[in-house]
């Protein structure tokens, strides 16, 4: 039989090294002997014998030719000149019979616009167009593949439908825009796929899709196609709720959860909980314990357990460990239809090495920088993405904004922001490349950051951008339109490192130390801060929160109540790691869950109850929160009482009668007629006091109304005489009923 192609594009096919695929196979409209015909080409290795036929009329089939033994068919159709959709009848050689579209047969999805805003850094929906996606087209069911290589010679689409073999759905490259793309009829939900990749050397890789929605459960690395559509939200009313607040002014108490170790079925094999389980489990103790949100440590897919989810390579996916991707969403509905925010963990700053991951995506450095000392963070052995180009841009900028957009997440919390913003961040001299200027400052990273937050206030205003960041960048938390970085709120890293410094000292050595809780005050209005103790606090060595306290088992408990109740009383935002409620002794292990069964024993017991109560106490006064960034909000009473190790202070809400007094006792002396300037004359009674028997305190409360003496103290003119706790928290208020 005499072929119409062209031999070598032919074995280009045949050897998979065929840059466009869709030029050779499929159904294409041809002269032949003075006459328009149709020629329709297949390569299909299993095949023994294929037919082409119009489903429109399955009774008439054009027998198709051999043309090469591999696999390679060609038929010609006389009879007809005009291009239609037709199907194929195959018979392989173990005499299995099947129909199918063909793959070759459907013109591009991914438009000019899409390659225009891609290649600008400007496409917000990105996610919408590149990886896998189930549509319909035609009529016809199936999936559209699409993936940036730029570099590749050759991209295939791999996985159960076609035997991994990489000869059978090799990709088109569209034009100037480095994406490969094709739709490939019969895909269904969950079915199997990777990327084989054919480098510019010849060397053939297998990669996840990096915009995948759900992948296998580790240790295998195969993506699965999902449709992110089919799940049904139930959470109108959370977002009719938001519209009614202002998100920097209101509480927010944030439980930072490792969703592996927080608890496991022990009933069981101790596996992980489901994200469905979690969804009454956890959610139910949140709502108990009186946070505002959940904060998660990160759920993108990742490989490896001990990296906590920091090293992603699954930037479009929840994690498997815990379900699918639509009972994760239906965790988050729960948490919101609860009145709970959902924040999650974000890193991108870094990914992991990982052969199925990003790393030399296509043979080249796509997605990190070539040079190692500007691609890589040698304290962690990871990879640093390449802000200045756009497409990686638009990558990141896109999932950030598909994760709000599609998994109704309320704040991101950007991990390791000072690592972006500076080339020498853990850099020896010798080991990074100064910017333009001959600076340290990475001005790619930084243009980045505030494009992704301009874009993110303007599209979702209500959701918050959290920047853990380490150093004195100025203006973290201030809008990009006035020369800041954007964010909502910064971690106050300073604030925690003195704060955990000073309260992990024996009481005696306190009073010279006294600086470390007064010097927060000095710059916390400069940033709209959080004040954190969270995971990284617990880990390594640095002792759980409970361990770190000095003295006996009663002065650690006691010591802990009065050290959160400073905390809570503190201006900023909240945020405690799991476990820190109860009293954890041991350090976070993602491992293990947390060790629940020290609940059976009073002290860690009346421990989470005093957090219960400490929690609804901040959301139920807004004194705690009202003026959180604005000094209007707080005032010393006496921020120098070092000897006593005393500190006293005000906290104002919205009236005057909404007013706090705080006093907190950083040692185990009790005093019975400590006197105390007042913001104002009246009655005041104690709302609050760490010291009460219910928390497993020794019981030095004031059960009694205050009545304000014209009697100077503290630098005010009304003054009071109360009892003052050991190791404890004593907060007050007017007595207006």
């Amino acid at each position: 039989m005499i072929s119409t192609i062209n031999l070598a594009d032919m074995q280009l096919i045949i050897n998979a090294q065929h840059g466009d695929p869709h030029t050779v196979l499929g159904m294409h409209e041809i002269e032949k002997d003075g006459k328009a015909v149709l020629a329709v080409r297949a390569f299909v290795p299993q095949a023994k014998e294929m037919s082409v036929y119009d489903p429109k009329d399955p009774d008439k089939k054009y027998k198709m030719n051999l043309i090469h033994t591999d696999g390679f068919f060609e038929g010609i159709i006389t009879d007809r000149s005009k291009w239609f959709r037709y199907m194929f009848d195959i018979t392989s050689y173990d005499d299995n019979n099947w129909q199918c579209y063909d793959a070759y047969s459907f013109a591009p999805v991914i438009g000019e616009l899409d390659i225009l805003l891609f290649a600008q850094g400007n496409h917000y929906k990105i996610y919408e167009k590149l990886g896998a996606h189930l549509m319909t087209i035609d009529g016809v069911d199936g999936a559209v593949f699409s993936v940036w290589a730029p570099n590749a010679r050759r991209v295939s689409v791999i996985g159960d439908f076609n035997s991994w073999d990489g000869r059978r759905h090799s990709m088109r490259l569209i034009k100037n825009s480095g994406i490969w793309e094709i739709f490939i009829p019969g895909i269904c939900l969950k079915d199997k796929y990777k990327f084989e990749i054919k480098t510019a050397n010849g060397d053939l890789i297998q990669k996840s899709d990096p915009y995948g929605n759900f992948a296998e459960l580790r240790p295998s690395t195969t993506s699965l196609v999902f449709d992110l559509n089919q799940y049904k939200w139930n959470d109108a009313q959370w977002y009719e709720d938001l519209k009614k607040t202002d998100k920097l002014n209101r509480p927010i108490n944030i439980y930072e959860v490792h969703l592996g170790g927080w608890d496991r079925n022990a009933e069981d094999g101790n596996r992980f909980y489901s994200y469905v389980e979690l969804a009454e489990k956890l959610v139910n103790y949140v709502v108990e314990m009186g946070y505002t949100h959940i904060e998660l440590m990160p759920i993108e897919e990742h490989p490896f357990d001990g990296s906590w989810g920091y090293q992603v390579t699954g930037y479009y996916a929840p994690t498997s460990r815990y379900g699918s991707p639509d009972e994760f969403m239906y965790f988050v509905d729960k948490c919101h239809q609860n009145g709970i925010g959902v924040i999650l963990d974000w890193v991108p700053a870094h990914f992991p090495k990982d052969a199925h991951g990003l790393a030399r995506f296509d043979g080249t450095a796509l997605y990190e920088h070539q040079n190692p000392m500007q691609g890589e963070h040698p304290e962690w052995g990871t990879l640093i993405f390449n802000y200045g180009r756009n497409e990686v841009k638009n990558f990141l900028i896109g999932n950030a904004l598909f994760w709000v957009e599609k998994f109704h997440i309320d704040g991101l919390r950007v991990d390791a922001v000072a690592s972006m913003l500076y080339l020498n961040y853990a850099k020896s001299d010798g080991q990074w490349i100064p910017n333009k200027y001959g600076g340290s400052e990475n001005i790619e990273a930084v243009e980045f950051i505030k494009h992704m937050n301009s874009i993110m206030a303007k599209e979702h205003p209500e959701v918050y951008m959290i920047a853990e960041e380490s150093t004195s960048w100025e203006g973290v938390s201030r809008p990009a339109d006035y020369d800041g970085l954007g964010f909502s709120l910064k971690w106050n890293m300073g604030w925690m490192n003195d704060f955990l410094e000073y309260v992990a000292k024996d009481c005696i050595y306190r009073k010279y130390h006294h600086n470390n809780l007064t010097f927060g005050l000095v710059y916390a209005y400069t940033e709209n801060f959080v004040l954190v103790l969270s995971h990284d606090e617990v880990v390594h060595g640095k002792k759980s929160m409970l361990d770190k306290m000095p003295g006996d088992l009663w002065q650690k408990f006691a010591n802990l109540r009065v050290a959160y109740g400073f905390m809570f009383g503190h201006p900023g935002k909240k945020l405690l790691f799991m476990g820190g409620e109860f009293g954890q002794f041991i350090e976070f292990d993602e491992k293990r869950p947390l060790d629940w069964f020290l609940l059976e024993y009073d002290h860690h017991k009346t421990m989470q109850k005093y957090c219960r109560d400490l929690n609804h106490l901040y959301r139920n006064e807004n004194a705690l929160w009202k003026f959180d960034f604005s000094g209007e909000g707080f005032e010393w009473i006496d921020a120098d009482d070092n000897e006593k190790s005393i500190f006293s202070f005000i906290r104002k809400g919205e009236r005057k009668e909404d007013t706090l007094v705080i006093i907190c006792n950083f040692t185990p002396n009790t005093y019975t007629d400590f006197k105390l300037g007042m913001p104002f004359e009246g009655e005041f009674r104690e709302i609050f006091n760490s010291d009460q028997l219910m928390y497993g305190g020794s019981g030095v409360i004031n059960d009694c109304v205050f009545r304000t003496e014209k009697s100077e103290c503290n630098g005010r003119e009304n003054s009071i005489r109360m009892r003052i706790p050991p190791l404890g928290i004593s907060i007050l208020k007017p007595n207006w009923e």
